[in-house]
């Protein structure tokens, strides 16, 4: 699965569409100019090569700047880790590697 650019205007739509899946839902809020966004961005490229299981949503702060507030966004890059059943199971800042996110989304289904 690859990892979904969204904004502003078509993130409420693209949620919606991830959640009638029934699947985990990952948001990663980021800037291009962020060199440890650019990390976690290899790190959930990886986690989506290999599993199917959720969909990967990647938001530009600079560009959606509304979507980082409702979030309460202050540190980048953070990620936010939804589960099945619309419930924020994880919300953290930093680097998270592949193998942690997975275990966090796999804890959760068990």
């Amino acid at each position: 699965m690859a990892i979904i650019e969204v904004d502003e205007e078509s993130f409420s739509q693209a949620l919606t569409k991830a959640f009638e899946r029934e699947m985990p839902v990952i948001l990663k809020f980021g800037s291009e100019y962020c060199s440890g966004c650019q990390a976690l961005d290899m790190e959930l490229e990886e986690l989506a090569d290999s599993q199917e299981e959720f969909t990967i949503f990647s938001i530009d702060t600079d560009e959606s700047p509304e979507l980082a507030e409702e979030y309460d966004i202050f540190t980048l890059p953070t990620l936010v880790i939804y589960d099945k059943d619309q419930t924020i199971l994880y919300q953290k800042e930093g680097i998270i590697l592949a193998e942690d996110i997975n275990q966090i989304i796999n804890f959760k289904e068990q």
